[in-house]
């Protein structure tokens, strides 16, 4: 009975020790298999590593380095203008770009979507917040003879007729702004323009307040711009000339009209009649 019981423990451990030799021979075959496939899933898709989003970013926004990330992209169908180890992103120093249109999550990042370190997309980028763009017609006349640029400062000028009482100002020009910033000259935006061209409109970033004193007055009278220096930091005192000022004529004071003598009365009947008797006044 020993006997046969030892027999089949040998028998047990034999079985054991087979089992574990196959499969650890299965488990190594396995293993060079997954190897051999990945060295050729390399070889046969090479790739490299590129920036991509890692949120959608709306147009406008500021790129930060938090919102990219090194991925890996197929060789063979890597779009243009990308960056990347070679081509960094962000240099230490350097101004934030932001996107020119908007960019899905994991999307590749390049040249055509971000603008260069420091640049802007168009005008929303260049509104502070609070602030709204504005458009004022202008001519050769009130717009600087075309050499308004966007970037520049003005001060803006209205010039009307108010209701006055009667005083005979005539019309009168008045400083409503200062200091107002360009954003846009007729439909160009670009900063680093040199056309010299007569504008028919100038877009302005200014408050919802300002925006609304500008609108009020440019359909009651007509605005003109005055262009600032660059190292301008005066701010100009409230100015408000009007036309009889202005030619030295003196104010139109009406006069007024004499008091009508007054005369007392008394009435006395004579018979039938009745006269009026003047009297001296007593008050």
């Amino acid at each position: 009975m020993r006997l046969v019981f030892g027999l089949v423990l040998i028998a047990g451990l034999g079985l054991a020790g087979f089992a574990v030799y196959m499969a650890q021979n299965y488990i190594n075959a396995y293993q060079t298999a997954l190897q051999q496939e990945r060295e050729k899933a390399g070889k046969v898709i090479p790739t490299a590593e590129i920036y991509v989003t890692t949120r959608a970013i709306a147009h406008g926004e500021v790129v930060t380095d938090a919102d990219v990330r090194l991925a890996p992209w197929p060789q063979e169908i890597l779009p243009e203008g990308t960056f990347g180890a070679e081509r960094p992103l962000f240099a230490e120093g350097e101004a934030p770009r932001v996107a020119l249109r908007a960019i899905e999550k994991f999307e590749a990042v390049q040249t055509g979507k971000i603008s260069e370190p420091g640049g802007d997309a168009g005008l929303t980028s260049r509104l502070q917040p609070g602030q709204r763009a504005f458009a004022i017609k202008v001519d050769v006349h009130t717009g600087v003879s075309g050499f308004l640029r966007p970037g520049d400062r003005v001060d803006i000028y209205w010039t009307g007729r108010v209701g006055d009482g009667g005083r005979g100002q005539g019309e009168i020009t008045k400083l409503i702004e200062t200091g107002v910033k360009l954003i846009a000259v007729d439909q160009t935006a670009e900063l680093d323009s040199t056309d010299v061209n007569i504008a028919r409109s100038v877009t302005v970033a200014a408050s919802p307040q300002q925006v609304a004193s500008l609108a009020q007055a440019q359909s009651t009278g007509r605005l003109s711009l005055s262009l600032m220096g660059v190292n301008e930091t005066i701010v100009a005192e409230a100015i408000e000339v009007d036309q009889r000022a202005l030619l030295g004529l003196d104010m139109v004071v009406p006069q007024a009209a004499p008091a009508a003598p007054v005369t007392c009365t008394t009435r006395v009947r004579r018979g039938s009649e009745v006269v009026d008797i003047p009297i001296p006044c007593t008050n």
